[in-house]
């Protein structure tokens, strides 16, 4: 091994580390492009991200109020006039208790190269309100749907059992006559299909409500709550539960639905990473070939590192078509299939195209797959890295490596024949 091998070996490890990285983005773009414009279609086709309101009850007050303007006379000269309007105010009525039930049941749909949360949700909820005056009012009742994307299957909005239908999807008002100090019950429920996020709001700013329960039933879905909003009081065998007594909050209640692994992120991380496991292979051949005394080419390099190059070639576009583990199980036998046979041709050794193959198959294929298992990637590696280091260290302890860098000496050169004499 001279450092001129060496040096033509980086320059396939930089050519082919600059190809991964085109690669890389043109997966990355592929998914950026597409991924708006397929999350539209799957709103379309299933329903957008459901933010449910709780109901909203006011009722009016009239009020006169005056204002100053200023206007020109016939003159031209400046006057104030004061004038006098009636506007309306509207005051707002907490909900004096909440019964909710949801059950929200995960189904994944994939456009392209992502996977969306798609779900189906049954809501379930009885309020109640009452007239918090010392007279008589008229209260307005508003539900609000929770997206204008979706359809709303077996609706149900009765007040005080008076039933009210929904004219658009924006929401449903109704009016109810209440005595000072009565109350009545107002009813909700439907069914529907949502994306991604649920969302149930208690109004805008910090809201108080008082004998609040809600209860979401999730099955074995590995929910999460997002940041920003409200853990539940007791969680349990997929139903999670918020019970309050009387609340001021600031924050609404989440459920983050679990999400498939999207192949076409993945592909992109595994292609950037790549250098990372084709420099430990390139290592561990140059050292193999140090011990064996027989390096090989910087051609055979160009050769080993189009091997690891099919490998995430052949993963970035069958992942369109096919599942992203088979896609990855067909790509890895592929390209462990090309190095292995290539270098059986070249070292013509077996025990040389053993440790090939199982170098490739822990810096290729496991470094690879360590990217399925979001939070342990680092981890996977850095203990692949720290098991690499110690082998290498025990195996070339003993090297002299001042013998292997050694210039070798040039051949002497063979005398030139003697001219034939002149005729």
């Amino acid at each position: 091994m001279t450092l001129w091998r060496i040096f033509g070996i980086g320059i396939i490890f930089f050519c082919t580390t600059l190809g991964w990285v085109i690669l890389g983005a043109t997966v990355v773009d592929r998914t950026d492009q597409f991924d708006y414009r397929l999350e539209q279609e799957v709103q379309k086709l299933w329903g957008g991200k459901h933010v449910q309101q709780a109901p909203a009850v006011w009722y009016e007050v009239p009020r006169t109020t005056s204002r100053e303007i200023e206007e020109r006379d016939a003159t031209g000269k400046t006057i104030t006039k004061t004038i006098t309007e009636q506007v309306i105010d509207k005051i707002p009525v907490p909900l004096t208790r909440s019964r909710i039930d949801v059950g929200i049941d995960l189904d994944h749909r994939r456009k392209g190269l992502l996977w969306y949360d798609t779900y189906a949700v049954a809501f379930a909820a009885q309020y109640a309100v009452a007239n918090p005056t010392t007279e008589p009012r008229k209260l307005f009742i508003n539900f609000a749907f929770p997206s204008s994307e979706a359809i709303y299957d077996g609706f149900k909005f009765a007040v005080a059992g008076t039933p009210a239908r929904a004219t658009d999807l924006s929401g449903v008002t109704t009016t109810l006559e209440l005595a000072p100090g009565a109350s009545a019950p107002i009813e909700v429920a439907y069914q529907s299909r949502g994306l991604d996020v649920w969302h149930y709001g208690f109004g805008t700013g910090v809201s108080q409500v008082t004998d609040f329960e809600l209860i979401t039933h999730t099955g074995d879905a590995a929910i999460d709550f997002p940041a920003g909003s409200m853990s539940p009081t007791t969680r349990a065998d997929g139903v999670s539960t918020w019970k309050f007594d009387n609340l001021v909050a600031g924050h609404d209640i989440a459920i983050d639905l679990p999400s498939k692994t999207n192949p076409g992120p993945l592909a992109a991380r595994i292609s950037f990473f790549a250098p990372v496991g084709l420099l430990f292979f390139f290592t561990v051949m140059v050292i193999l070939g140090v011990l064996r005394g027989r390096s090989l080419h910087p051609m055979n390099y160009f050769f080993l590192a189009a091997g690891f190059f099919a490998f995430h070639l052949l993963f970035a576009y069958l992942v369109d078509h096919i599942d992203v583990h088979v896609a990855f199980g067909l790509a890895a036998v592929v390209s462990v299939g090309l190095v292995i046979s290539y270098l059986r041709l070249v070292a013509g050794r077996l025990f040389v195209v053993v440790e090939a193959a199982i170098a490739q198959t822990v810096f290729l294929v496991l470094f690879s797959y360590a990217f399925f298992f979001e939070g342990y990637t680092g981890l996977t590696v850095t203990a692949g890295a720290v098991i690499t280091l110690f082998v290498l260290m025990q195996v070339t302890g003993r090297v002299e490596w001042a013998t292997v860098f050694a210039r070798k000496p040039r051949p002497p050169m063979m005398p030139m024949p003697p001219m034939p004499p002149a005729q």
